[in-house]
């Protein structure tokens, strides 16, 4: 017995060393197995973290387990995914570790863990997941003998699983797009029988899409299912079984058979109970809540079929038919029953063609309080270009809708829908702007409505809106709102009602708005900007807000037309517009506005242009005549205006100004003036000077004491402005001051840097009387006219001016006059004039030209140096 026992726990402790170096004996031959037949077998790029093998996890059985998976399809869908995932586990038996080189690996179970697949299938046809390389010179009997011996692994599966994926299927022919997320899904059968029975559970979130109309958003499905496998004949058939959708629950009875070239189903399913129950249970949870107390009467049932081929050519014929007669329904703590529902809906398809599936709506019809309303129509031709012929007729208040069902309403509703309207029209029609194939008739009205936006600070109001249709026009008979201090009525006509409510087109027509008050601010809104955090799966979710701030004003991307308006009173930022009339055309979140007129500043405004908030950054373009205007108001009121022409800040009174601009835009539509381009011409009417308001200008009569500035007056002073790079760049100008006549050129910048040259042409009255005894030498019929031409150069920056005289230039520009006169009068009557003022008659009438000269220039030297040093001896700091 010793012996024995010493016997077994020697084969016991052999197991568990076995169990334990399996692993490393085993798992690099797997890999390499694996590796192999990958790329000897499949038309991909199949790439891996790593590989474990374990025979304690699955004991008695031996997992591999592959982590952080992806596949990479090679052409024709080069570098799309595939599928991708967290791990793969394979079960199976111990023993097939110890299978030769040549020998298939018989996996007995599968689990596969948070995964993401990607199936897509173009417009040609070809599908992403065909990734098997096929032998094509091998016959179809030796092709399909070796895929069940070739090397590798066999799939003879007991029991498989998929845990939190996801799979998304895109056909891009019939422009379909399932999604299927939080999938979790197993199944129990035996794979290895020709027969079989497979028992499932699946539950799901369920997306479906097909071209821009989307029929299911993340509702809930499940399905308990048991099935019949046919595996040699591939027939799979539905035996005991049942789904839900959102809590809609279903049977289904039939088969579903795949042939070599075409799909074959055969399905019937319906509702088990006839309780309007079911009605609600498929509209999404987070809209009807818990059922549990809800009080129905009257019936709700779907019936359906789905039978036929499905191939290149046919779907299968199709009969799902939703029904309700005299039902109602009521949550126990809301005030407010829906009565008399009627619902007589078919899905139907008699040929096979997908042309030919249809819709008819024999009716919907509701009674909430005494309001009934009630609708009816049918579309046809579904796939191709569609025929749509519908029927709205009734009343809803909806203040009633969060009394009748528990919808958790982001806002208060309230106001009176009315509708008597028909429309007939097609898909194609609507698509080629071919509106006078859109036959309507009847009236929509909408009153009372209030309404909380993004757009606008404060609630909108909609006291009334009304529309009539006849055959090719749509009439909006009057439409009259308010947001906070903005009050807005309209009428006009519209293209395109019915495609915009469909979403397939911009909004489109011409309408004629007037307003009392337009307050642009009620249309500037605060947005909390959340912080974002990201889940395990990559998304973004918000936390806690953590700032308010200013949002761009945007231009709605909806609109595609022409506005002629007209308001009292328009006010913008901080200014205030009056008597506003003009045309605005908006196309692409542009708006080009024409012939705008307003009364602004005590003057006149017309502007035309263009605002777009398409990019990130607004732009803008424009031309702006401003006519009249007080100096003052405008200077106060625009930082445009500002930056164009500071020093018109001391200046009081009438300004003309055109100015054609281009540029960026701030996040409230005003300029960013360090982007400006363009130019503009200015005309100062007239104007007072308080020089005490600008320190450049206080400078400037510092430093030339005659330059009385005190009680300068302007008139008629016009110079032309260029925009360069942040720059103001000034055109030569010119203005007179008291007789002194000043010409002007230079530039500003945005920083108020200034860089200015002015030349003084200043008359000899001015200079003192030793230039006028100068001066009258030169000219002695006239010499208070005579001038002196003065350089000054202006520096620094607006608010700390540099001002520096060059007088060095107006000493050699009079030297030089005075030589010449000299020079001629010497030639004409032999006698030095200028000599004897000089020396008082004692200098010796042979001196010299060059005597001369000098001390000609030193005289010009000691008086104009005196009368702009103060002093008239030493002027050599003031040359220049």
């Amino acid at each position: 017995m010793k012996k024995f026992l010493k016997i077994a726990a020697i084969i016991v402790v052999a197991i568990v060393l076995l169990l334990i170096a399996a692993p490393f004996l085993f798992k690099g031959s797997l890999e390499k197995l694996l590796k192999k037949n990958i790329n000897q077998n499949l038309n991909a790029t199949v790439e891996w973290n790593d590989m474990d093998l374990s025979l304690f996890s699955s004991f008695p059985k031996a997992a591999v387990v592959i982590n952080d998976f992806s596949v990479v399809n090679k052409a024709p869908f080069a570098g799309d995914t595939l599928a991708k995932g967290k791990s793969i586990k394979l079960d199976m038996g111990i023993t097939q570790l110890f299978k030769s080189g040549d020998d298939p690996i018989i996996v007995d179970a599968l689990q596969l863990d948070e995964a993401l697949i990607n199936i897509k299938v173009d417009s040609l046809g070809n599908a992403n997941y065909d990734i098997a390389i096929k032998d094509e010179s091998a016959p179809i009997s030796e092709t399909t003998e070796s895929s069940e011996t070739s090397e590798g692994f066999t799939f003879d599966l007991q029991q498989y699983e998929v845990n939190n994926s996801r799979i998304n299927y895109l056909d891009e022919a019939t422009k379909t797009f399932l999604i299927l997320k939080d999938v979790n899904h197993e199944g129990t059968g035996d794979f290895s029988l020709d027969v079989s029975e497979l028992e499932t559970q699946t539950n799901a979130l369920v997306s479906f899409k097909i071209d821009d109309v989307e029929y299911l958003k993340d509702n809930t499905i499940s399905l308990d299912a048991d099935f019949q496998l046919d595996l040699k004949k591939q027939k799979y058939t539905f035996l005991e079984n049942q789904a839900k959708i959102n809590e809609l629950p279903l049977t289904f009875d039939g088969f579903v058979k795949v042939n070599e070239n075409s799909n074959e189903i055969d399905l019937t399913f319906k509702t088990p109970s006839s309780n309007f129950k079911n009605f609600l249970a498929v509209i999404p949870k987070e809209y009807v809540k818990n059922l549990d107390g809800v009080t129905t009467t009257g019936n709700f049932t779907v019936n359906g079929m789905l039978k036929g081929v499905i191939d290149d050519t046919y779907i299968p014929k199709m009969d799902i038919s939703i029904q309700s007669n005299n039902a109602s329904f009521k949550y126990p703590d809301l005030p407010k029953a829906v009565q008399n529902i009627h619902i007589d809906a078919v899905l139907k398809n008699e040929t096979g063609l997908v042309k030919d599936t249809y819709v008819n709506i024999g009716g919907l019809t509701f009674k909430i309080d005494n309001e009934v309303f009630s609708a009816n129509g049918s579309i046809k031709n579904l796939t191709e270009n569609a025929l749509a012929n519908m029927a709205l007729k009734g009343t809803i208040n909806l203040a009633n809708l969060e009394k009748i069902v528990p919808i958790e309403m982001e806002q208060n509703l309230s106001g009176i829908f009315k509708a008597d309207v028909t429309t007939n029209f097609d898909m194609q029609s609507i698509e080629k702007e071919q509106y006078q194939n859109i036959k309507s008739s009847g009236t929509a009205s909408l009153s009372g409505f209030n309404y909380n936006d993004a757009a606008f600070n404060n609630e909108l109001k909609i006291a009334n809106a009304a529309v009539s249709f006849s055959p090719g026009n749509i009439k909006l008979n009057e439409f009259k709102a308010a947001t906070g201090k903005t009050d807005v009525s309209a009428t006009g006509t519209m293209q395109n009602l019915i495609p915009w409510v469909m979403g397939k087109q911009d909004l489109k027509g011409t309408f004629n708005i007037q307003s009392n008050t337009f307050n642009v601010n009620d249309f500037m809104v605060s947005e909390t900007d959340s912080k974002k955090a990201e889940t395990s799966s990559g998304e973004e979710v918000s936390t806690t807000p953590n700032k308010t701030a200013k949002e761009a004003i945007k231009i709605p991307d909806f609109l595609d037309a022409t506005l002629n308006f007209s308001a009292n009173k328009v006010v913008y930022d901080n200014l205030n517009l009056t008597n506003v009339k003009g045309t605005a055309t908006i196309k692409n979140e542009t708006v080009t506005l024409s012939n705008v007129t307003s009364n602004i500043f005590g003057g006149n405004i017309a502007f035309g242009g263009n605002v777009s908030t398409k990019n990130t950054t607004p732009t803008f373009a424009m031309d702006l005549d401003l006519s009249k205007i007080d100096i003052e108001q405008s200077f106060q009121s625009l930082d445009m205006l500002q930056y164009i022409a500071p020093i018109a800040k001391a200046l009081q009174g009438n300004l003309n100004t055109k100015l054609k601009l281009n540029g960026e835009l701030t996040e409230e539509l005003t300029p960013k003036l360090s982007t400006l381009a363009g130019n503009a011409v200015a005309q100062i009417l007239t104007a007072e000077v308080d020089k005490q308001q600008m320190p450049l200008l206080s400078k400037l009569g510092d430093q030339v004491s005659f330059l009385n500035l005190d009680k300068l007056s302007l008139r008629d002073v016009s110079t032309v402005l260029k925009f360069n790079n942040g720059n103001i760049e000034v055109q030569p100008f010119d203005f007179d001051v008291k007789g002194i006549n000043v010409a002007v050129s230079g530039s500003h910048g945005l920083d108020k840097s200034i860089n200015y040259n002015a030349q003084l042409d200043v008359p000899g009255k001015y200079l003192g009387g030793d230039v006028s005894k100068l001066l009258a030498k030169l000219d002695p019929a006239n010499a208070d006219n005579v001038s002196v031409s003065i350089p000054v150069g202006i520096t620094g920056t607006l608010t700390n001016p540099s001002v520096s005289v060059n007088t060095k230039t107006a000493i050699n520009e009079l030297t030089q006059r005075l030589i010449e006169k000299q020079k001629q009068e010497l030639k004409d009557k032999g006698k030095d004039i200028l000599g004897d003022l000089i020396s008082g008659g004692n200098k010796d009438k042979d001196t010299t030209n060059t005597e001369t000269e000098k001390n000609t220039g030193k005289v010009v030297k000691d008086i104009l140096g005196g009368i702009f040093g103060g002093k008239k001896k030493d002027t050599t700091n003031q040359e220049n």
